[in-house]
Parts: C-alpha cells; sequence; structure tokens
C-alpha cells in the first residue's frame, strides 16, 4: 500500500474540501471493506482517505407511510438488516441484506459502499484495468477465463458484472440515491446510477470524484409484492453467480405491473423488459414464472466460459417470480 494522508473531517461540507477533482487526490473511507482491498493490491492509490464514519448526517434510517424508507448511506448492512420496522415494512430488503457476505463484513461494510464498490472481476483486481485490455489493446475477457462475466450487455468494451446484491432489488423497488458535491445536491434514480464505461477514463456509476452519496430513498411497497432469488457456490462469504429481484404490482390474481432486475449477469444491475412483458396481463404459474425466465435471457450471450449462467439466470428469475407471488 502506497503512503497516503489520513483526514477525519466533522461533516459533509468540510469532507467535500478535502476531495479532489480527480480520483487519484482523495477517496472517502467508511466501512473500507472495498477499498482497502484495493488500496493494498496496488488496484487504486489515492493520495488522501477522507474519513467519513463520524458525520453523523450521513447515518440513521427513517420510514414514513408517504415518502417511505430513507437509509443514510453510513447506515451499515447488518443494521438494515436488524431494523424491525424495516423487517415489517419491506420484507425483502431484510432477507436480502441477511443473505450478503457474512456477519463480520455485514458489520462494517455501509450502504453506500455496497452500492459503489468496484467490479471484483479477476482482471481488474490484478492491474489490468477496467476494461481488462492486453499489451495490444484489445480486451483479455472473451478470449481469456470468463467464467464468471457478463452474459448480457457483454458487447464490449465492458465484460465484468456489477458487483451490489442490493442494487438489483433497490432499483426494482423503485429507489434514488442523493448525492452532495461543490454544485449541491442532486437526486439521481438508482437504475441510472450505474454506467457501462467505454473507456479507462470512465466509471461504472454516476459520481463524481468530488461527490458523496448521502442517502437512498425507497417509496412505500404500497402493496406490491417483492422477492428476490440468488444462486450461489456456497451460502456465506461469496458473491452470487446470478440473481433476480422481482417486484410485482396485483389486480386481483393478474399482473397490472413488473420490474425484473437481475444481478451479477451485466456490467450495470440489468432490467429485462422481456421478463416484465411476459408476465404482464397473466396470472402467476409455475408456466408463466418459467417463460418470462426464458424471457429474461433471451438476448443472453456465452463468453466462451460463462454459458452455465445463462440457465442459472433463467432459474433464478423463474423462483423469485413465484416467491413474490
Amino acid at each position: 500500500m502506497r503512503a497516503f494522508e489520513y483526514t477525519s473531517p466533522g461533516n459533509v461540507e468540510q469532507a467535500l474540501r478535502l476531495l479532489g477533482n480527480s480520483w487519484e487526490d482523495a477517496a472517502p473511507l467508511a466501512g473500507g471493506t472495498d477499498l482497502l482491498s484495493l488500496m493494498k493490491d496496488d488496484i487504486v492509490a489515492p493520495k488522501r482517505l477522507v474519513n467519513i464514519k463520524d458525520i453523523g448526517a450521513l447515518g440513521g434510517l427513517s420510514i414514513d407511510a408517504k415518502q417511505g424508507l430513507r437509509i443514510g448511506a453510513l447506515v451499515t448492512i447488518q443494521e438494515l438488516a436488524d431494523n424491525p420496522r424495516v423487517a415489517h415494512a419491506y420484507p425483502v430488503i431484510t432477507k436480502t441484506a441477511n443473505e450478503i457476505a457474512g456477519p463480520q463484513i455485514r458489520n462494517m461494510a455501509t450502504i453506500g459502499g455496497n452500492l459503489c464498490q468496484r467490479p471484483r472481476c479477476w482482471y481488474y483486481r490484478t492491474g489490468h484495468g477496467l476494461l481488462a485490455k492486453g499489451q495490444n489493446g484489445q480486451s483479455l475477457v472473451p478470449g481469456g477465463d470468463n467464467r464468471y462475466h457478463a452474459i448480457l450487455g457483454n458487447d464490449g468494451p465492458a465484460f465484468f458484472v456489477s458487483p451490489s446484491t442490493l442494487a438489483p432489488l433497490f432499483i426494482a423497488l423503485r429507489a434514488t440515491v442523493r448525492l452532495v458535491g461543490p454544485s449541491g445536491k442532486r437526486e439521481v434514480p438508482l437504475e441510472k446510477f450505474y454506467l457501462i464505461p467505454k473507456s479507462e477514463a470512465e466509471r461504472e456509476h454516476d459520481l463524481k470524484p468530488n461527490e458523496i452519496m448521502t442517502e437512498v430513498i425507497i417509496p412505500p411497497l404500497a402493496g406490491a409484492r417483492a422477492a428476490t432469488y440468488e444462486v450461489r457456490h456456497k451460502e456465506a462469504m461469496e458473491w452470487p453467480l446470478a440473481l433476480a429481484s422481482v417486484v410485482l404490482n396485483m389486480k386481483g390474481k393478474t399482473v397490472s405491473s413488473a420490474r425484473v432486475l437481475l444481478g451479477h449477469v451485466a456490467p450495470v444491475p440489468w432490467r429485462s423488459a422481456e421478463a416484465e412483458s411476459a408476465l404482464m396481463g397473466n396470472t402467476i404459474s409455475e408456466e408463466v414464472a418459467q417463460a418470462a425466465g426464458r424471457a429474461a435471457v433471451t438476448n443472453a450471450r456465452s463468453l466462451g466460459h460463462n454459458g452455465y449462467k445463462i440457465q442459472i439466470a433463467q432459474v433464478a428469475v423463474k423462483r423469485a417470480i413465484l416467491a413474490a407471488s
């Protein structure tokens, strides 16, 4: 790990003044479960760490019947999982949060950090860059070991998968994130927060080097039915191979609207309009759920070693729909 300056501002305004105009200048430190690993592996080397862990305005969690759920960016995953009001109003969030990693990580990792974590692509993590290009300028992924890479949105140049387990669910629940920077505050639908970079100069989040995520807002469920289904190598301390998050609005026994999000299968949390269309106006059954699962992977493409993920994603969608219904 390279040398760096360590600062502990007392409020958000002070923290913003300590951040820089490039990612090399400074980085905010919250739980540190991802950032410190990247620094130890010399993948990133900010000149200054801005410790924001003690800024009270970035914490806290509240629920309002009309406004929905507000989650401060510094709330830990375990705090979210343990909150009884969340369990009552959004049981799907509680279940999903409890399945992330293990208790050691959940007690350190923050919600903001989970949403902003960097790709787990082993080419990126071993210093080949976000787009994993070789000396000839060509991507190493299509002809290399791509077992855990994207099956959707994988036309290049990015082949990594978005690593957040919470993001697909939060997007299905129509979450927005609030960001603050030198130009003031802005609010971004979480669905638009994730980007597919076209060059090494770009990042996979709509977040500037001198901005901080302050909170996540999730509207009320309002009677909708929601579920997430994950497929992992093992239950704990592992990222999913694929997951699906589904939110269904019902009119009687038929689906009046649906949001289907897939995770760990594309460079961004992947919304499946095809699966949503397959559900519209139908009564949920094993056959309908299976048809929606097939629709979700209509445009999926194997890179050579990750074709198995197509079947896994299809099954995850089917089982998430059945669980939600």
